[in-house]
């Protein structure tokens, strides 16, 4: 068969380098900050900082490994595969030995069974926070239980009804400006508290140093120490569904062969083949090709580099302020106890505070229904080609199920901790961890012309390894605690 034309690179990636060509570089940011954005919710928010809270400064490589694994190579691969063969990854990962789709349907299973557990942990902290902010002016405020869960009920319906209407292109400008909040916010609030940042560089530099726990630390994370390990790294970078959309949106974006203007043409022919034959392999072609993928390594480069930074800078204020008190977080009134403590040290940090945090949490929920319907109307179409899956029908049932969900959790008062191990394990380890084993197998699918370099393949494998062990870990806490 006829192999396809690469198109000619244009556009600033084609210009000398300028100052007009580092603005257009940054201008390609995009998916990468939905990604970054999603994931900084409950992990970086709560988990994260809970951990620098007992931890001090010693978790912070912890973080810098697990941007580096999800944010970076785990990213790439996953979009790099769409950019160059212009296809996308469910249409190949469908073809995997055994019954048709079961890889698919087991990540969406995964993601839905984990979706409401990781939404209550987002949701029931700002409950608590708008009831400690409206104490004054709700009649019987002193029902606390109650009116933390009508709140978090109220926060979790606005949220989807918001996202049900939102789409890709306003939800990417949305949280490009969610991005810049959270940036400047935590580091102008991590520059005020004055940390110990000699501390902080060598807690970032001592991979694999386990800090010891002191008297302070939560119950649960003293009794269940690998459990809590592996729960905090999950947490860091999100669930598997931002990171398989990404993918989706490197289409949208028509990076690599996604541009081509047969790529209807060249999707249907690759659904229909067992191998990627379409590519060229002059190495003229060859080259066009990689160029035309460079504005996703940026793009995953600036989403990794903003990852890293808002992480950080949350786990190092818990270090700088909350270890010194030997704080302890204990129920649902995580953001209400740390607003009080950042007021104690500046009243303008409240307010930096309450930005960030609400910017975050609220970025993550209303950008979920977006991505849950994406991945699951690529993953479905896959499998079942012949049936029609509408996008905003798949949207409007997803939220329903989430909304229904979420609610019998929220109300019978599920503790934290469960909910968010059970969640880190299936989205946040388990999955990911699977994700990225197939990963590794696309890259090889492509033509060896076009696969990536040896030291990115290298640093796969390392991550693939890294996921591996830390859904062991998080799967064998998890099933200590439950067996008691």
């Amino acid at each position: 068969m006829d192999k396809v034309e690469i198109p000619q690179p244009q556009g600033v990636f084609t210009e000398s380098w300028s100052l007009k060509k580092l603005f257009g570089l940054l201008a390609v940011f995009g998916p990468a900050a939905i990604v970054a954005s999603v994931a900084i919710g409950a992990g970086e928010t709560i988990v994260v900082v809970r951990a620098g809270a007992w931890a001090g400064y010693g978790l912070l490589w912890m973080v810098l490994l697990s941007c580096i694994v999800k944010g970076v190579f785990f990213t790439y691969l996953v979009g790099r595969y769409t950019a160059v063969s212009g296809e996308l990854i469910g249409h190949r990962l469908v073809k995997l030995p055994g019954p048709r789709g079961w890889f698919l349907l087991a990540i969406l299973i995964f993601e839905m069974i984990g979706a409401p557990l990781a939404w209550v942990p987002i949701s029931k902290p700002c409950g608590d926070l708008f009831h400690f902010l409206l104490s004054d002016i709700l009649p019987g405020a002193e029902h606390e239980t109650l009116w933390e869960n009508a709140i978090t009920s109220a926060f979790i319906a606005f949220a989807l009804l918001f996202g049900v209407g939102l789409s890709f292109e306003r939800l990417e400008k949305q949280q490009l400006i969610i991005c810049g909040i959270l940036v400047v916010g935590t580091m102008v609030g991590t520059m005020i508290v004055r940390p110990d940042f000699f501390a902080a560089l060598m807690g970032t530099l001592r991979f694999g140093d386990l800090p010891p726990f002191p008297d302070w630390a939560p119950d649960d994370a003293v009794a269940h120490p690998l459990l809590t390990l592996g729960t905090t790294f999950g947490y860091v970078g999100g669930s598997v569904i931002g990171y398989i959309a990404y993918a989706n949106w490197v289409g949208l974006h028509k990076w690599g062969l996604t541009g081509h203007r047969d790529i209807k043409d060249i999707q249907e022919r690759a659904f229909k083949s067992d191998e990627i034959d379409y590519l060229p392999e002059d190495a003229e072609q060859v080259s066009r090709l990689k160029k035309l993928v460079t504005p996703l390594r940026w793009d995953v480069s600036m989403g990794a580099l903003v990852l890293f930074l808002v992480t950080g800078a949350f786990m190092i204020s818990g270090a700088a302020v909350l270890y010194p008190l030997e704080t302890r977080f204990e129920g649902w009134s995580l953001l209400t106890h740390q607003a009080h403590v950042w007021a104690q040290i500046h009243p303008s940090l409240v307010w930096i505070y309450y930005i960030c945090i609400l910017a975050a949490l609220w970025g993550t929920l209303q950008a979920l229904p977006e991505i849950y319907a994406r991945v699951a109307q690529e993953f479905l179409s896959a499998v079942w080609p012949e049936r029609e899956w509408n996008f905003e029908r798949i949207k409007r049932r997803i939220c329903l199920y989430v909304f229904c969900a979420t609610m019998i959790i929220v109300w019978l008062n599920i503790p934290f901790d469960i909910l968010t191990q059970i969640a880190g394990f299936l989205i946040a380890n388990l999955a990911i961890a699977m994700m990225m084993v197939a990963a590794i197998y696309l890259n090889f699918k492509l033509p060896a012309a076009y696969r990536t370099r040896a030291w990115i393949l290298v640093g796969a494998i390392g991550s693939t390894a890294v996921l591996i062990g830390s859904a062991a870990i998080s799967g064998w806490g998890l099933v200590g605690k439950l067996g008691g």
